[in-house]
């Protein structure tokens, strides 16, 4: 059993249970200990289980506490019986029983590992506890040797230490190489002379260096985001739309630019019909006409607008240097500009939104007009065709019994001509007609094959996925253990337990063989006994038969019957001797047995502690007698 206690106590030590190097076994547990262990078993398997760790001195608490632990140890399911008098005056045996159940119950963190997902709050979690460890281990220093430590600038504030490098989190717009990983993609020479010669690095492209880490994680943030949008895209509409994702992407993006042109196209007709510029007009004459339009064309303008004319006017139009002003004046300038560039921004935003509005009532009158084309124009076409109807008949009317002779040929040659053709389509018509049928069974068919390969498609992309981020979650707790393995002590060999172990089966199968030796010696001894039981109740009969037939011619025949009948009396008595001796051997055997598990109870010590635990109560309960008496 020293293997066993061995592995109780450090697992126990593992838990949280504060025990001394020395003790290596159970036999060396005390009461309080035992309590201990079972205390941080339960608080671990149990969150809301709340219990102090350590005996109190009262004996009527004592009490209270270990029956409290008894009935969380039977909710859990313990077997055996299980009181306060496990805890305060059971034996080892009774002790490593309870410990072993116990164990069995926590929570088993290899067995999480292997058969779930293990989450991000999880391994986060045990990152932190890594660092904080890491952090405890590490030497105190003081702050005055430290270049950033705890300063205190006023008496109510102050600084704390390590927090000069806190800042806020801003993010610019970096640009990165795309496209040269992938070496059957074509990049054109240009772009890669770009990117060798003239694009900046990312850590320059910042405006301060500090934003560097902020920038790269809001880059990748989009990239992310961007990406989870296409596949869930491609996965609804993409799938079911049964093109390439480049025939998809092709299309899509032939969808934005037909709209964009036609929201363009409506929105230059409408500048045109209000007499303002239209598509034809450069950039410049789009800008003054829409600056002159909100009535912001020709006003103050900024500081900044004023220092760019001055910059690029010639010297003869300079205007003369005033003095310095001071830096009051600059604020307040600066304060009306500002008022100025808002009240500018606030008459764009309201022209932006009336000229959305005149957009929208623009397109939808655009789409009337249309739609009241589109029906004069099928009006206009179904009169035409009544008025050729009608200039037909009334060109007839002249001659009209000549036309109706013609009009009869004409409809008998256009029905014999009809009945024929009507005959050759029959005659088409039913191979066809098989042919379609055909085809919409195989059209059927492959319909419901192509949704099945696309709900496997689906299924597929979204188990790549699973496996793709539980893929990931183990890499990080395999690195979490390799780190969690580095920290551990090297001093026991994985050899040394390999060997215990070994010794361990080794010495069970060699009981395990001596156990079966004796059952197979107890077997022959008990098949020798029923042999012989059997062979001296058959001589006894066979001899009692013949004596008994000699016995009725001669006298002492008769008495050597007698004597017979009384050596098989003596004879079974001797066995039954034996047989009761051999009980009685067993019995004595399960007594010396019974005392020995007695006596390892230490029922004796166990009796002290109880009359000693006993006299310490009446005490305590004559103290509050008189406590309450005075």
């Amino acid at each position: 059993m020293e293997e066993v206690d061995g592995i109780i106590i450090s697992t126990l030590k593992e838990v949280g249970c504060d025990f001394e190097d020395e003790i290596a076994s159970l036999t060396q547990f005390t009461p309080e200990m035992v309590v201990e262990a079972s205390v941080r078993c339960l608080q671990i398997i149990i969150p809301e289980f709340q219990s102090p760790t350590h005996l109190p001195d009262a004996m009527s608490a004592r009490f209270r506490m270990c029956t409290g632990l008894a009935n969380a140890c039977q909710e859990l399911g313990f077997q055996a019986e299980v009181g306060y008098q496990t805890f305060l005056y059971s034996s080892v045996k009774d002790w490593r029983k309870l410990l072993m159940f116990l164990l069995e119950k926590l929570p088993k963190e290899a067995a999480q590992t292997a058969d779930e997902p293990t989450g991000a709050g999880i391994l986060l979690t045990r990152s932190i506890g890594a660092e904080i460890g890491a952090s405890l281990r590490t030497p105190w220093t003081p702050s005055y040797c430290k270049r950033e430590s705890v300063r205190w600038t006023t008496p109510t504030n102050w600084r704390i230490e390590g927090s000069s490098g806190l800042h806020a989190f801003t993010a610019s717009d970096v640009q990165a190489p795309t496209g040269t990983g992938d070496l059957q993609k074509k990049i054109p020479k240009e772009v890669k002379l770009y990117y060798a010669q003239e694009m900046p690095y990312v850590v320059a492209q910042p405006v301060l260096t500090r934003d560097v880490l902020s920038s790269l994680l809001a880059k990748n943030d989009s990239e992310v985001a961007a990406q989870q949008e296409w596949e869930a895209e491609w996965n609804q509409a993409g799938l079911a739309s049964r093109l390439s994702e480049n025939e998809y992407k092709a299309k899509k993006k032939q969808k934005l630019m037909k709209k964009l042109s036609e929201q363009l196209r409506a929105h230059n007709k409408a500048e045109t019909s209000s007499g303002a510029l239209g598509l034809g007009a450069d950039l410049n004459q789009i800008l003054s006409s829409f600056f002159e339009r909100s009535g912001t064309g020709h006003g103050k303008g900024s500081r900044f607008q004023h220092a760019e004319k001055l910059q690029f006017a010639k010297e003869e139009d300079a205007p003369v240097a005033v003095e310095a002003t001071s830096e009051e004046d600059l604020q307040q300038q600066r304060e009306q500009e500002l008022a100025t560039l808002r009240e500018q921004l606030n008459d764009w935003a309201s022209q932006y939104e009336k000229l959305e509005l005149d957009i929208k009532k623009y397109t939808a009158g655009i789409e009337r007009m249309r739609e009241e084309k589109e029906q004069q124009e099928l009006q206009n076409k179904e009169n035409e065709d009544a008025y050729r109807i009608k200039k037909g008949t009334y060109d007839l009317l002249p001659q009209a019994d000549e036309n109706i002779e013609k009009l009869k040929g004409l409809v008998q040659t256009s029905s014999d001509r009809i009945a024929k053709l009507a005959k050759k389509w029959e005659e088409i018509r039913g191979p066809m007609m098989k042919e379609l049928r055909e085809l919409k069974s195989q059209s059927d068919i492959t319909e419901i094959q192509i949704q099945e390969l696309l709900q496997e498609i689906q299924i597929l992309r979204e188990g790549m996925k699973e496996v793709a981020d539980e893929t990931r979650l183990k890499d990080e707790l395999y690195k979490q253990l390799v780190g969690e393995y580095e920290r551990m002590t090297k001093d026991t060999s994985r050899s040394a337990y390999t060997r215990r172990i070994m010794e361990i089966v080794a010495n069970i199968k060699k009981q395990k063989e001596e156990i079966n030796k004796i059952l197979t010696d107890t077997k022959y001894v008990q098949k020798e006994i029923n042999q012989l039981s059997g062979k001296l109740d058959r001589v006894f009969q066979v001899t009692d038969e013949q004596v008994f037939k000699d016995a009725r011619k001669d006298e002492a025949r008769r008495s050597a019957y007698k004597l017979l009948a009384s050596i098989r009396d003596n004879s079974k008595q001797v066995v039954e001797a034996i047989h009761e001796a051999g009980q009685v051997k067993r019995e004595q055997r399960d007594l010396e047995e019974q005392i020995d598990r007695e006596t390892s109870k230490k029922v004796t010590s166990n009796l002290e502690k109880i009359n000693s635990d006993y006299q310490q109560m009446k005490k305590e309960n004559a103290q509050l007698v008189a406590q309450l008496k005075s």
